[in-house]
């Protein structure tokens, strides 16, 4: 039998019965959604709470180039290869919206950049990409009188973290070793760089020679560095570090003057630490615009332990700037043996806090026994990590 295609509406096709009042009930729903729906957008188009857009942080509007300006890719900003260098949001538009209950939504769109090619992206906010660790992250350095100085980037980035040995962040027993005075003794800062493990954290002396390229071949080794600025010891000047040692009987002007010069010797460093130094670090009014000027620049400041009568922790806490001590001189006596039990007090240190610093200098002795050392105290369960892991750091309390 055919289908009656003349059927009333609302009456089975086949039966001649009136059907169930769902089909109505169904449209009467759907227009009531259809209402509510309207509703809620006029509502949602009229009230002062919608989605309204919204400025990014200013980090982030720093950090993210203008419409009409493109990155740079002169020979400063580019990699050892040739590669252009690009920030992360380069790429990027960025646009958030603030929804009615307070919640912001990111809008993330392409955008070109010069159409010249592909760009290596530093995106790494802790360390540096290795094929990069020689070359200095522009964005971080000022031109001065002094050479190219340290400073935090307009996106907050501070030396201390783009320069810094990424660590693997596991709770665990940590351990930093600092070896210092490179690039005094030529033969003894190659053999140190050869010898030592990457993960060890390497010092350079301001007053050494030859800094830039012996910086550049501890950075391509996967070193973290750190240098070292000559302070007054206690018996100066019968022992005197050199002629551009910070001293307490010096204007502060002098003695900024001083560190700045230090500091333009090389660049890729997390910190600055004390070469010597007994007398000055004991004296706070000297030490507190030093170490303002090494705070505000994004270091970290590593004070080498030798002092009983250092002011270290109370002005790096006033100053709110990153420091550290180290717990343990490793080479006061210039034996391998010795050093080794040194090492293994250095590690009863850390077992019992979680952490420990120990400093040595790069003699022969000192190097052959921390390399010996730390090939066997991974298997130990412990971690070497760069010294700016284990620094007391304000924005990471």
């Amino acid at each position: 039998m055919g289908t009656d295609l003349h059927t009333p509406l609302g009456r089975n096709r086949k039966t001649g019965r009136k059907r169930p009042g769902f089909l109505r009930l169904g449209r009467i729903a759907a227009s009531l959604c259809l209402f509510a729906i309207g509703g809620f957008s006029l509502y949602t188009a009229f009230r002062g709470d919608g989605l309204e857009r919204t400025k990014p942080p200013a980090a982030e509007q720093a950090a993210k180039p203008s419409d009409t300006t493109q990155p740079s890719t002169t020979t400063a900003n580019r990699a050892p290869d040739g590669m252009p260098r690009a920030e992360p949001r380069s790429g990027a538009n960025v646009e958030q919206m603030v929804t009615g209950d307070g919640s912001v939504v990111t809008k993330f769109s392409p955008r070109p950049r010069d159409g010249s090619g592909p760009v290596l992206v530093d995106a790494m906010q802790v360390g540096q990409d290795p094929r990069m660790a020689a070359q200095p992250n522009e964005t971080l350095l000022e031109d001065t009188p002094f050479g190219r100085l340290p400073i935090v980037g307009p996106d907050g980035r501070r030396p201390m973290d783009q320069y810094a040995r990424p660590s693997s962040g596991a709770r665990g027993v940590r351990i930093a070793i600092v070896v210092s005075g490179l690039g005094l003794s030529q033969t003894g800062t190659q053999r140190a760089i050869a010898e030592l493990p990457e993960e060890i954290t390497l010092a350079f002396a301001a007053s050494g020679n030859s800094l830039q390229r012996w910086m550049q071949e501890a950075r391509r080794g996967g070193h973290e560095i750190l240098l070292q600025v000559p302070l007054e010891p206690f018996d100066y000047p019968a022992n005197d570090p050199g002629p551009e040692t910070l001293l307490t009987t010096k204007p502060v002007a002098r003695n900024i003057e001083n560190l700045h010069k230090a500091m333009g010797e090389i660049t890729n460093y997390t910190g600055i630490m004390n070469y010597l130094g007994g007398r000055f670090l004991s004296d706070s009014n000297a030490m507190e615009p030093v170490m303002r000027d090494i705070g505000k620049r994004g270091l970290l400041f590593l004070d080498d332990g030798t002092s009983a009568q250092s002011k270290t922790a109370v002005v790096a806490k006033g100053t709110e700037m990153p420091y550290a001590f180290a717990d343990l001189q490793l080479d006061g006596q210039l034996d391998i043996n010795a050093v080794l039990k040194k090492l293994d007090e250095l590690e009863r240190i850390a077992r019992k806090n979680g952490q420990a610093i120990g400093v040595a200098s790069a003699f022969d002795e000192s190097v052959d026994a921390i390399a010996k050392w730390s090939e066997e105290a991974a298997m130990r369960g412990i971690e070497i990590v760069g010294v700016a892991a284990l620094s007391n750091d304000p924005r990471n309390p």
